[in-house]
C-alpha cells in the first residue's frame, strides 16, 4: 500500500475471544490480504497536557476530541522513519494527518521545538496543536503487537488484529523498547474495521455469525484509566499507612 497522509474514515472496534479470532482469520482469505507491514510491533507516545486534558476530554465521549501521538514500528534507531500524527474525531468520523520524519528530527520537533525545513498543510495543524495546549510532552506509551489486512477489491477497507497491548508511564522513549502493563487477557484481539463508508455485506454477516459486536475501547484511554487506578490504589495504602502510625 502506498503511503498515505490523510485519512478520513470510521473506525470500528471489536475486542475478540481467542476462539472469535481464530473462527474469523479463514473468512478473510478471499476478501483480503496482509498489507506491507503483514505483522509489526507498533510503538507509540500519546502527548497530552500536564494534567491529561486531552484524554479526560476524549473520555468523556464529546462530539468531537482529537489527540497528538508520535509512532513508529519494530525497534527504531535515530534514523529510524517516524510518523507524526493528529488524530481527530467528529460525529463518529475520523480525521488523521501525519507527517513522515527521521525519528531524531521528530524528537527535536515535538519536544524541543526544531521545526523541520518542511512546509505544508499537516505543518501548519500541528504548530497549531502544539501552542493551543501549552506543556504538550510525552505523557504515555502504548506498544503492540499488530497484524493488518486490506480489502482486494475495496482498497479503503483495513482491517487489524491488536495484540499483546502494553502501557508504561516511564521510560517515555520509542527507543526503550516494547514493555509495558499488559491491557488484555492472554491470547485476546482488538480488533479495528477502518473504512470510509458503509461497511461491506459479507463482513457484516460474518461478523454476525460469529457473534462479534463493536465496543468503544480507546488504548490511551484504557492506559490512563489503568493508571489512574493504580495510583489511587497507592494513595490509599500510603493512607492507611499513615493511620496505623498515628493510632
Amino acid at each position: 500500500m502506498p503511503y498515505q497522509d490523510v485519512f478520513q474514515r470510521y473506525e470500528k472496534k471489536y475486542l475478540l475471544t481467542p476462539a472469535q479470532y481464530e473462527r474469523l482469520l479463514p473468512c478473510l482469505d478471499t476478501h483480503m490480504k496482509p498489507d506491507p507491514y503483514g505483522e509489526s510491533m507498533v510503538r507509540n507516545l500519546y502527548f497530552d497536557t500536564p494534567d491529561y486534558r486531552l484524554i479526560r476530554m476524549s473520555l468523556d465521549k464529546p462530539v468531537y476530541k482529537e489527540k497528538l501521538r508520535l509512532r513508529c514500528y519494530g525497534t527504531p534507531e535515530d534514523q529510524s522513519p517516524a510518523f507524526v500524527e493528529l488524530k481527530k474525531k467528529y460525529k463518529g468520523i475520523v480525521f488523521k494527518r501525519r507527517v513522515d520524519l527521521p525519528l531524531a528530527q521528530a524528537e527535536a520537533y515535538l519536544l524541543r521545538g526544531q521545526t523541520p525545513h518542511r512546509e505544508g498543510q499537516i505543518f501548519r495543524e500541528i504548530d497549531w496543536f502544539l501552542r493551543y495546549y501549552p506543556g504538550l510532552a510525552p505523557r504515555m506509551f502504548i506498544g503492540y503487537q499488530r497484524r493488518a489486512f486490506y480489502g482486494i477489491q475495496d482498497l479503503g477497507l483495513r482491517v487489524t488484529f491488536d495484540s499483546q497491548i502494553g502501557w508504561r508511564t516511564d521510560c517515555l522513549r520509542l527507543q526503550e523498547g516494547g514493555w509495558g502493563r499488559m491491557l488484555l487477557a492472554p491470547g485476546q484481539q482488538l480488533m479495528e474495521i477502518k473504512i470510509p463508508g458503509a461497511m461491506p455485506l459479507w463482513l457484516a454477516r460474518v461478523l454476525g455469525a460469529l457473534a462479534i459486536y463493536p465496543v468503544s475501547f480507546s488504548k490511551y484511554g484504557q492506559g490512563f484509566l489503568a493508571y489512574q487506578s493504580m495510583n489511587a490504589y497507592k494513595e490509599d495504602d500510603q493512607a492507611c499507612s499513615t493511620y496505623s502510625t498515628v493510632c
